[in-house]
């Protein structure tokens, strides 16, 4: 995605070598909503699991890149689940502080919507951003989610929370690509 600064944003898949785009994230300030930083082995434990979801199909994780920076900025993905009786997929992302307002979590969220539309078998995402997360809340609008009303949450489990329930519609990705025949792959090496 190319910012009209013509920065570029895109999405690479989870690898090996990812570990430390958990890490930058793993700080007070930056998990303030959801529980607190994990400890190394559960970060560890994440990693793990981030690759190990994308081999069976129920995940796909991505770090967030910019054109110019030598390091992920941070990391966004979706996995299965099931809301209100219904098949989806629910979206989570992380921005490192250094790097947050600049749009690069639109950009990197608005590439793995792009993602899910055009190699996924469900037709919404969902985000549960906490209703006091302003940030997450503003980014979930921009990138064109539709507010859904507050919900009850555990996060972690076990922690009860009050959430905002975002949802997007993929087949509106789906449908405006069908009618043009340039439309790239958001996913760039």
């Amino acid at each position: 995605m190319n910012r009209s600064d013509g920065v570029s944003v895109r999405i690479a898949p989870w690898s090996a070598d990812d570990l430390p785009v958990i890490e930058r994230s793993n700080t007070p300030e930056m998990t303030v909503f959801i529980g607190g930083p994990e400890s190394p082995e559960k970060v560890i434990e994440r990693h793990a699991k981030f690759l190990r979801l994308w081999e069976s199909g129920e995940a796909r994780m991505f770090t967030i890149r910019v054109d110019g920076l030598g390091e992920a900025v941070g990391s966004v993905g979706y996995w299965t689940t099931t809301w209100h009786d219904t098949p989806v997929y629910e979206s989570g992302w992380s921005v490192a502080t250094a790097y947050q307002g600049h749009g690069y979590g639109a950009g990197g969220l608005s590439a793995c919507l792009a993602y899910a539309a055009e190699q996924g078998d469900r037709d919404t995402v969902v985000a549960f951003p906490r209703v006091d997360n302003a940030a997450s809340n503003a980014l979930c609008r921009t990138v064109g989610f539709e507010l859904s009303g507050a919900e009850d949450f555990e996060y972690p489990p076990g922690t009860p929370i009050r959430v905002n329930a975002w949802r997007f519609d993929l087949r509106r990705l789906r449908d405006s690509r069908a009618g043009r025949s340039d439309h790239a792959s958001p996913l760039r090496e």
